[in-house]
């Protein structure tokens, strides 16, 4: 299968179709787009067959991504719209699998201390939790108010124990009928960094983006559907190389200096060349933007809203 390293399904088949010099989507694969306005474009990826499958690495179910373009100068109003499409999306998926009063979990991965990694416990912070307020003060709530429940499990370096060891045994008492997770994920473009969601309904493997897969979050695993939302926040170094590359090259065919060599890169898979050179030295790390603090911030308001909205 085709070295991908990007936890998007877009992604996957954007650069699936490039290699193999395909224009439109293969047999399995089905993809629309949706554009909001300049800066809010969604994306609708479905995975149909097991040909779709095998082409880029992901299981059959439902792909959206919601890019948000210039979110480090976004205002509060760009960020409410993001987020309302995330509600929009997100209420799609869970009427999909269960109806309007029934309980869900939501549950934030990551490490609180690594920021590129806090999305999740940051997101768990803002969630409207409703499951104790309905089991011991029913009346300050609405009839028909739904039970939300939310726990970040952190990682397994620190508690020793596997999230799904942890989430298996709180879906078993606590009984949700559908599970929301949310995590970091890893992107092919440094423009999707930490300005892109990725909605699925098939689950997650977290870690797999940057080849620290632990087990699977699946309806397989935890008996329940689970909706995956995810935000890129690390590239490889590879991947700003190639990015770089890739301007390198615009720039000089834009100013005429275009030749035989450079019309030749382009063409070639830049990623794939500059891993080869950097992945024997381990120079090849995993980095992050310097502005994750502020972006990591307004992700997290865009998915909890999100979240908020869509299941209340």
């Amino acid at each position: 299968m085709y070295n991908f390293r990007t936890d998007l399904a877009l992604e996957r088949r954007d650069l699936y179709n490039k290699a193999h010099n395909i224009e439109k989507d293969i047999d399995g694969i089905e993809t629309e787009e949706e554009k909001i306005n300049d800066s809010l474009i969604i994306s609708r990826v479905k995975v149909t067959n097991k040909q779709g499958e095998e082409a880029i690495g992901k299981p059959q179910g439902n792909y959206i991504t919601i890019d948000v373009k210039n979110l480090k100068i976004a205002q509060n109003d760009e960020i409410q719209q993001a987020s309302e499409a995330v509600t929009k999306e997100l209420k799609v998926l869970i009427e999909k699998h269960i109806n309007m009063e029934e309980p869900i979990l939501v549950v934030g991965l990551g490490n609180i201390y690594v920021t590129p990694d806090a999305l999740g416990p940051k997101v768990i912070n803002e969630i409207d939790i409703t499951r104790h307020l309905l089991h011991y003060m029913p009346e300050v709530l609405e009839k028909g108010t739904r039970e939300v429940s939310a726990i970040s499990p952190g990682v397994l370096g620190t508690t020793g124990i596997e999230t799904l060891e942890i989430l298996k045994g709180i879906v078993d008492n606590v009984k949700p009928k559908l599970v929301i997770v949310i995590d970091a994920l890893a992107s092919r473009s440094i423009e999707r960094i930490s300005s892109s969601v990725q909605l699925a309904d098939t689950g997650i493997v977290p870690g797999a983006g940057v080849d620290n897969a632990r087990k699977e979050l699946t309806q397989n695993t935890l008996g329940v559907p689970v909706i995956a939302m995810g935000i890129p926040t690390v590239v490889e170094a590879a991947t700003i190389a190639a990015d770089s590359l890739t301007l390198f090259i615009k720039t000089a065919q834009e100013k005429g200096e275009s030749n035989e060599f450079l019309n030749k890169l382009q063409e070639e898979d830049k990623y794939a060349i500059i891993k080869e050179i950097l992945a024997p030295e381990e120079y090849n790390f995993i980095v992050t933007p310097k502005e994750i603090d502020s972006l990591i911030e307004k992700m997290k308001d865009i998915v909890a809203r999100g979240i908020n909205f869509a299941v209340n």
